[in-house]
């Protein structure tokens, strides 16, 4: 598989929707990952990332506007244990929750399919870095219509041992803008991951489409000590 420059493949795509990287920094020091959401109605526009304990929560900046909470108001990162669960949607509280009782990432989303937004029924995209003394692992998936038939869900997942340095995943929920919305389609794309946190971070945000950007959320775990740094940049400020 190819490494993709996801600078180009952020700026070349105007409606990725919402979007999880996990990867390897350059330098081989830190496992990262990254999640971002985007909209194109004003209650998906209203939204914020903030800190909930060592994850984060969702939040309408303006709760006047807040029109519908259901798929837009939920916690995409959580962590258990050793693990680091990262969703874009309720799923997450799903993967933390059974996990917790001891099933795995893969069994805790056959319990969930895509999301009930007929006609687009947006995939659930999810991913969850395995932490443990100075490596990790990591899985991603992702739970899709057949097609746009709603009668099946198909569900995928992608587990990769020993991230490689400089190296990650993207995955994301839309091939690119549409009505309805096109669904992701193959397994998650090979991606370079470059640079500090802050670089990363701003690398990101740049790309992606002015108009339909909201929020980016963005954290490095040094492999050696455990320590965390967590950059969370929202358009609505």
């Amino acid at each position: 598989m190819i490494k993709l420059d996801i600078a180009k493949e952020l700026s070349s795509n105007a409606y990725p929707g919402r979007g999880i990287v996990i990867g390897k920094s350059e330098d081989g020091k830190y496992a990262v990952t990254a999640y971002f959401i985007m909209g194109r109605s004003v209650n998906s526009r209203n939204r914020v990332f903030l800190e909930d304990g060592n994850g984060i929560r969702t939040e309408a900046f303006d709760p006047s506007k807040l029109s519908d909470p259901h798929l837009i108001i939920y916690a995409p990162v959580r962590v258990l244990d050793n693990k680091i669960i990262v969703t874009n949607g309720d799923q997450t509280d799903t993967v933390y929750d059974l996990m917790a009782q001891g099933q795995t990432f893969e069994q805790s989303l056959r319990t969930r399919e895509y999301e009930d937004d007929a006609p687009n029924y947006t995939p659930r995209i999810s991913g969850i870095m395995h932490m443990s003394d100075n490596a990790f692992s990591y899985e991603m998936s992702i739970l899709k219509s057949a097609d746009g038939n709603p009668d099946c869900c198909n569900r995928y997942t992608f587990s990769y041992d020993k991230p490689i340095s400089g190296e990650g995943h993207f995955i994301h929920t839309y091939m690119g803008d549409g009505n309805p919305l096109p669904s992701f389609e193959g397994e998650p794309k090979k991606v370079g991951i470059s640079g500090a946190i802050d670089e990363f971070t701003d690398m990101l945000w740049t790309n992606l489409n002015e108009d339909n950007k909201v929020s980016l959320f963005v954290r490095y775990v040094n492999l050696e000590d455990g320590s965390v740094e967590t950059r969370i940049v929202n358009k609505n400020n």
